[in-house]
């Protein structure tokens, strides 16, 4: 039986909700822990009382001064606290890996956690160096830099930088999607890849150098490179910085898309929105994203476990 820690995010959002329509949804039910034979799946999920939802692990930490809806910063803590338990959990292999409901980035650090989301967090406590991808079956984004600000960009895309956010991208294709040979594309950071250095000289000087070391496509401008990976040219683009892949994997697949954290000696998987306060306990928020977050951890995880008997499912 495999085994999947599933964390409901911060609380006074819509994560309590999604979780426990995800886990009524028949495709994750028929698959639950209730299911016979290998392929069942035990969810430990790791929330506060309360939340109409079977909670496995009450944390401790859900206690609000005033307000519940606006306590930020006990929201913030609690969703701090779960990913740092199912992190420890995976990291001592009791769990196979996880999956996280939306947190509030501001609430994260008003709890006392300073960073600035998941993705930054678990390279902390796992101590390797990871990548953000979003993927969905249209389109996958891989980010070289996550949640700075746009004026601090180039000085952070160095060639370390892009030659490690290559690395765990092609590593994360072939061993967690089974992508044998992966064909991998470098978005461009100026427009029309700073054409000929009128835009920009970091296209010519840095991104180009790398992409034909690493054996990467590109780079090519933005406008055009996501346009030729939906066509199947490419199986993944690396995006220079947070909007301008974001924003093209979000127009091609909201909803459907599912955060992939690459690099992890456990799987991690998230779905593609946030928190959406502003909706929290109206019942309208659709699970759709989570669901299929919770499909694709499970495929990942038989894929590793798969690798690692040489073919056989193992056990965790």
């Amino acid at each position: 039986m495999r085994r999947l820690a599933l964390t409901l995010g911060d609380p006074r959002g819509i994560g309590p909700e999604i979780v426990g329509k995800a886990l009524s949804d028949p495709r994750i039910a028929a698959l639950s822990a209730s299911a016979h034979g290998p392929n069942a799946v035990a969810w430990r999920v790791i929330g506060p009382s309360g939340c109409g939802v079977p909670v496995h692990d009450d944390l401790g930490v859900w206690a609000p001064t005033g307000d519940a809806a606006r306590d930020e910063a006990a929201g913030g803590r609690f969703a701090g606290r779960a990913v740092e338990l199912a992190a420890q959990l995976a990291l001592r292999g009791e769990v196979a890996g996880m999956v996280t409901a939306p947190l509030d980035k501001h609430a994260l650090q008003a709890g006392g956690f300073d960073f600035p989301g998941h993705t930054e967090m678990l390279a902390h406590l796992a101590g390797v160096p990871t990548a953000m991808m979003l993927a969905s079956d249209r389109l996958r984004v891989v980010l070289a830099t996550t949640h700075i600000a746009l004026r601090d960009v180039p000085a952070a895309l160095s060639r370390d930088v892009l030659e490690q956010t290559f690395r765990t991208t092609h590593e994360g294709l072939r061993r967690d999607l089974g992508i044998a040979v992966p064909r991998i594309a470098l978005c461009a950071l100026n427009p029309h890849a700073g054409d000929g250095g009128r835009f920009g000289r970091e296209d010519d000087d840095l991104l180009a150098p790398v992409a034909r070391a690493c054996g990467m496509f590109g780079p090519f401008p933005a406008d055009t490179v996501f346009v030729r990976a939906l066509r199947g040219e490419f199986d993944a683009v690396i995006a220079p910085y947070h909007d301008v892949g974001m924003t093209a994997i979000k127009v091609a697949s909201f909803g459907s898309a599912v955060n992939i954290t690459l690099g992890l000696p456990f799987v991690r998987t998230s779905p593609d929105h946030g928190t959406a306060l502003d909706i929290a306990g109206q019942g309208i928020a659709s699970a759709e994203s989570l669901v299929r977050a919770m499909q694709v951890a499970i495929d990942m995880v038989e894929r590793r476990q798969a690798g690692r008997s040489g073919g056989g499912e193992g056990q965790v």
